[in-house]
This record gives C-alpha cells, sequence and structure tokens, in this order.
C-alpha cells in the first residue's frame, strides 16, 4: 500500500494538479482539505504519513495550521506550498516545524522530490 497524503490548498485546481502528479507516481491521496482548519481536522481522522500544504488560505492560514497539527503529532511531515514572493512565509513555516517546500507553479519533478525525499 502507498504512503497516504493530504493535499490542502483552497483552490481546486491547485488541488487537482497535485493529485494529479502524486497519483502518477503511485502515491495514494487520502484526503484533501480546502483550509487550514479543515486540515486539522482531516490530519487528526486520516494521521496521513504526509501533508502538502498552502500557505495563502481563508479560515486558517498554512503556517498555522502546521503548527495546530505539530501540537497534535511532534512527528508530522509537512511540506508547504507557497508562491513566489513568500519568502518570508516559508522561513516561519520551515522554524514551525516544515519538513520543505514547494513553490507555485508546481513542476511536478519537484514535488515528486520534495515528496520522495520524506517519504522514500
Amino acid at each position: 500500500m502507498g504512503k497516504g497524503i493530504l493535499i490542502v490548498d483552497d483552490a481546486a485546481f491547485m488541488r487537482m494538479v497535485i493529485r494529479d502528479i502524486l497519483t502518477k507516481k503511485g502515491y495514494e491521496v487520502v484526503g484533501e482539505a480546502k483550509d487550514g482548519k479543515e486540515s486539522v481536522a482531516m490530519y487528526k481522522e486520516l494521521k496521513p504519513d504526509l501533508v502538502l500544504m498552502d500557505i495563502t488560505m481563508p479560515e486558517m492560514d498554512g503556517i498555522a495550521a502546521l503548527k495546530e497539527i505539530r501540537k497534535i503529532d511532534s512527528e508530522a511531515a509537512v511540506i508547504m506550498c507557497s508562491a513566489l514572493g513568500q519568502q518570508a512565509m516559508v522561513i516561519d513555516s520551515i522554524q514551525a516545524g516544515a519538513k520543505d517546500y514547494i513553490v507555485k507553479p508546481f513542476q511536478a519533478d519537484r514535488v515528486i522530490e520534495a515528496v520522495s525525499k520524506i517519504l522514500g
């Protein structure tokens, strides 16, 4: 069985792009959340091996959600997704415990590189 990944992005199109990249490489997407609040609830329920989390979202942003998830599971593996020009937020997220980050627009090989580094 593949490793379970939770995708978190407020844009359905972005979730679809990421899911497509991951499933083509044999990774299993166990859930999708549209904001940080939903991602925390889904993390508790699904206990995924990895979370791909957008930084900028309504309700609760990715950094706040990352901190909540790390309270639930200090070993949680989270890769942040940022737009170009969000370097300060990327640094904040790494300090909050993110394992890596990828930049939009996504390049499939970079997404797979980040995921495989964590999941093997």
